[in-house]
């Protein structure tokens, strides 16, 4: 996973979060006709992504932003419309998540991104883990901002700092590498919904005001400019050797 993998997947998990609010609350669209608009273009986009037979940056990245959108979503609809805590969405999405990835490590014996190479891996687990991955941390995001009243930056900075400890874990402590990856994952999602939050809301609740709207293209134009840094970069032809030279 490079640099750019990092900054695109917080970037992404910073639009699932503004993007979901300007669809359901600014453009009064509601929780439900927004799950159920951005659920289809998911699935389209998903089956898309199934007929590729090799890494596209372009769809990939849009799935991520999409399932970013729709994870972000469903928190929401427990927690405002079914009246479910934060506490328990965070409890059941973090035991969904654990049970994905027993089913999927009893299956396959691993959990590395680089054993996805097969249609079933990929729809069966690695989408549905993240997804769950994206649920849990807007839960969790929202807990500890909001129900625990934290704040945004401050809770920014736990999940950032938390991160960092795992990276370092890793890169000194030769932390294994296939959890400390998870590990970073589920705490982006956390971490870019408070960035989100702290960049849309209102002075009063906490934020810069800067907006949904304005939040979401800023952070929808980077990801754009970096996917198609990313495609270029990948489609761009080997050195030949000169003379025989190599």
């Amino acid at each position: 996973m490079t640099i750019y993998f990092w900054i695109i997947k917080v970037l992404a998990t910073t639009v699932g979060e503004t993007a979901a609010d300007f669809l359901s609350a600014t453009l009064n669209l509601g929780l439900g006709i927004t799950s159920d608009i951005m659920s289809g273009v998911l699935l389209v986009a998903l089956l898309n992504q199934f007929k590729l037979k090799r890494y596209v940056p372009a769809s990939f990245w849009f799935v991520v932003v999409l399932i970013s959108i729709v994870g972000t979503l469903i928190t929401d609809r427990l927690v405002d419309e079914l009246g479910v805590s934060l506490m328990t969405t965070t409890v059941i999405f973090s035991v969904s998540l654990l049970v994905v990835f027993a089913l999927w490590y009893s299956n396959e014996k691993t959990l590395a991104m680089h054993s996805i190479n097969t249609a079933k891996r990929e729809l069966f687990f690695y989408w549905v883990a993240v997804l769950f991955t994206f649920a849990l941390g807007t839960a969790t995001g929202d807990l500890l901002a909001e129900a625990l009243k934290v704040g945004y930056a401050q809770s920014a900075l736990i999940f950032g700092a938390s991160i960092a400890i795992i990276a370092t874990g890793y890169y000194y402590f030769r932390m294994n590498a296939v959890l400390a990856f998870w590990l970073a994952y589920i705490l982006t999602r956390p971490l870019g919904a408070s960035i989100g939050d702290l960049l849309s809301q209102s002075a009063t609740n906490g934020g810069f005001g800067f907006g949904t709207v304005g939040t979401s293209m800023l952070f929808l134009s980077i990801i754009a400019s970096l996917v198609i840094y990313l495609s270029l970069k990948q489609k761009k032809p080997a050195l030949l050797p000169i003379d025989g030279q190599d």
